[in-house]
């Protein structure tokens, strides 16, 4: 390679690839600096399920099996709304 070409390949300007400053969040420089939506419902739903799956237990009340399905309920509830507010168009 010689002096010219490798000079030329620094000179290159990085274009952002986010609205992101880099100053306020280092990672944006390289692209990381997203929302994981499809990762997040996985999460949500996993955990309904397994506070649903922790009702299975040696406790005797059922003060337990209440909040555990109370909070399972409330989880998948949200994200229930969030398919449907994601089907609908959006109103600019």
């Amino acid at each position: 390679m010689t002096d010219i070409s490798r000079n030329q390949a620094s000179d290159v300007e990085r274009v952002p690839t986010t609205k992101v400053s880099t100053a306020e969040v280092p990672s944006a420089e390289w692209g990381w600096s997203g929302e994981g939506p499809r990762t997040s419902r996985i999460a949500g739903w996993v955990t309904v399920a397994i506070l649903l799956v922790m009702i299975i237990g040696n406790h005797t009340g059922r003060v337990e099996d209440i909040w555990l399905v109370g909070f399972a309920v409330a989880i998948a509830g949200l994200l229930v709304r969030d398919i449907l507010l994601r089907r609908k168009p959006r109103r600019s």
